[in-house]
């Protein structure tokens, strides 16, 4: 331990997170549409949507994500009721899915959260955001579980037009942080579009494993919980 301590974090000056899965929890994403769609008197099966929604997520194309938030929703939500076969009122939905989502993510920080990031600001890190979200959600989500004061940045979809894991949306936020990739570590639950989404870009990277899904892969750099994140890190700061 105390060797990869060494030698994964010398020089180390920023930590950045993903948001959903990492420091908060929500219901999943065909939940909420099933829970909204129900309260409008649209019955579908959470397997239905599911299907329909990595659909959707597998189809977008690039260009989709430069469009405005509302818009960009809209269109994502029609798309889904359109694999649900559902055109009756499709305009109403789709706006509904937008305006009631947060109301129906169930969402809350997670308990290991608050702390771990004091604990890294004190140490002097700077501390950063790079989700797969606009800026809008970013700004509902740090309202409802009170955490705008402990970023210095925040970098969703519209900052570059760019999901993760491409690369851009990584470098984009480090330099708005004024650190070169190799000083910032990167902390998300996704293999694919955090952890190699961030190594592609030149940032060290942890995985967050909170329910031990990824107990076969032991190459990687990984945690169960943020208070782990601490161990780390604890030698070099």
């Amino acid at each position: 331990m105390r060797g990869m301590q060494i030698a994964m974090m010398d020089y180390l000056k920023a930590v950045l997170f993903d948001l959903g899965g990492t420091l908060v929890k929500t219901a999943s994403p065909p939940e909420i549409i099933k829970r909204i769609l129900e309260k409008h008197g649209v019955i579908r099966g959470l397997k239905e949507i599911a299907l329909a929604h990595r659909r959707v997520e597998e189809d977008t194309s690039p260009e989709d994500y430069r469009l405005p938030y509302y818009e960009f929703w809209v269109k994502w939500n029609k798309r889904i009721l359109s694999a649900l076969r559902i055109s009756n009122g499709d305009e109403f939905l789709a706006k509904a899915l937008v305006d009631e989502w947060w109301d129906n993510a169930d969402l809350e920080l997670y308990p290991d959260a608050r702390e771990t990031l004091e604990k890294l600001r004190r140490r002097g890190l700077k501390l950063g955001i790079i989700t797969n979200a606009f800026k809008k959600d970013i700004e509902e989500i740090f309202a409802r579980v009170n955490l705008s004061n402990l970023f210095d940045i925040a970098v969703g979809i519209d900052a570059v037009g760019k999901p993760k894991p491409d690369p851009q949306i990584f470098l984009y936020a480090i330099k708005k942080l004024g650190v070169k990739p190799h000083e910032a570590l990167f902390v998300g639950d996704s293999l694919e579009n955090d952890y190699f989404g961030a190594l592609k870009a030149g940032l060290r990277a942890v995985l967050i494993d909170r329910n031990s899904v990824m107990n076969d892969k032991t190459d990687l750099i990984k945690i169960n919980d943020l208070t782990d994140l601490m161990e780390l890190i604890y030698l070099n700061i």
